[in-house]
């Protein structure tokens, strides 16, 4: 009997430690529901054209004094800006660096010996010329048939062009709101199929903003690609989406 008993009151125990147990639970739950949430990544993307180019070349004279070369130079950059006056850049749009000058050298060998003595061999002055303009497509021309002006004597460089575009932050907004909606449908995807409903948005990361050539394969970074070479471009950006569901 008193085995019995001590076994009721065990299981007394018992019973009152699950039911406290259960209390404590519920309460738990009440005060700190469990959320689930899905985690998405909206994209979107478009393809644009540049409208800004900004074109740089350089040409140089070598002479024994910088006062033979000076005038050299001087009928070069007349010669150069004519060039682009005639083929429709504005003088506006061009601009002329200073004059630079290099004193130049060169190895001499020593007679009788296997040495090398530096000899001064005169000066070397460059120069430089931009073109900064929305013609885009004039002033890509203008860069790959600019050296012609070799033909007329002038020691000429040409750079490849960079291209640009000004719009860029109204671009940047409008990919962003698009990349918003694409994370949220996919968000809601992911809801209905898994038998749940969406719930308010708990977090938003934008991604990095990404500019490449079109049709290339062109490597992402982490930091962010800028494309300067490319006049038709794709720019991508990503946003990191947190939801939470009912």
């Amino acid at each position: 009997m008193v085995v019995k008993t001590k076994l009721y009151a065990s299981l007394a125990v018992a019973v009152a430690v699950i039911v406290a147990a259960w209390f404590v639970s519920d309460a738990w739950k009440r005060t700190h529901p469990v959320t689930e949430r899905i985690i998405v990544t909206g994209m979107a993307q478009t393809d644009f054209v540049s409208d800004l180019i900004v074109w740089r070349g350089w040409f140089t004279r070598q002479a024994a004094t910088t006062k033979e070369a000076y005038p050299r130079m001087k009928d070069d950059a007349a010669l150069v800006a004519k060039y682009l006056k005639d083929r429709g850049i504005p003088e506006g749009n061009v601009v002329f660096s200073a004059v630079e000058i290099e004193p130049q050298y060169k190895n001499v060998r020593i007679s009788g010996t296997d040495g090398y003595d530096r000899q001064f061999d005169g000066y070397r002055l460059s120069q430089s010329v931009q073109i900064e303009s929305k013609e885009v497509d004039k002033v890509e021309l203008v860069s790959r048939e600019i050296s012609e002006l070799i033909n007329a004597g002038v020691e000429l460089n040409s750079s490849h062009p960079e291209f640009y575009y000004t719009k860029l932050s109204e671009l940047k907004i409008d990919l962003l709101a698009k990349a918003a909606k694409d994370g949220r449908e996919r968000a809601e995807a992911i809801s209905s199929n898994s038998g749940g409903r969406l719930g308010p948005i708990l977090k938003a990361d934008m991604g990095i903003f990404q500019i490449t050539a079109q049709n290339s394969n062109e490597d992402y970074s982490w930091g962010g690609t800028f494309n300067t070479s490319a006049k038709n471009k794709t720019a991508l950006i990503t946003v990191k989406m947190e939801f939470a569901t009912r």
